[in-house]
């Protein structure tokens, strides 16, 4: 006897599952997110001033610093002892914020300034999340 192996799914017929139309990337995020591994680093965003570009008080930075910094740029400096996310104005040699509520920061000599790296993604957390922040804290 011939057999022909068909293979039926028990459940409900003719309704496929709302899963199916998800499929296995096979990447993982760091794949796909970071492009030098061994020079990025995750920060946590904090404050306002660059909202227009889209990074918010809470958002995940993932920094490049292995990226050249450009003209428009966002990026992460030590400024002063302070870390800051402004944008690069290199021609102006000038650190700006995405809203203008805030003025311009007139890079001089006297000013201890030390480039982190190029700011290549951003992430939204939609839940808060105490454990990542104690983990970046």
């Amino acid at each position: 006897m011939f057999v022909i192996p068909i293979y039926i799914e028990a459940g409900i017929c003719g309704f496929e599952s709302p899963a199916a139309q998800y499929k296995e990337l096979g990447l993982s995020l760091d794949q796909l997110l970071i492009k030098h591994p061994d020079a990025t680093f995750i920060g946590m965003a904090s404050g306002c001033s660059m909202q227009e570009v889209g990074i918010f008080d809470g958002d995940l930075l993932l920094v490049d610093r292995a990226e050249e910094a450009k003209n428009g740029d966002v990026i992460v400096a030590n400024l002063n002892g302070l870390f800051v996310c402004k944008l690069l104005d290199k021609t102006n040699a000038r650190l700006l914020s995405a809203s203008d509520l805030y003025p311009p920061v007139q890079l001089t000599d006297s000013d201890e300034f030390q480039l982190e790296g190029v700011v290549t993604r951003s992430i939204r957390l939609h839940r808060s999340s105490a454990e990542l922040r104690q983990c970046i804290a």
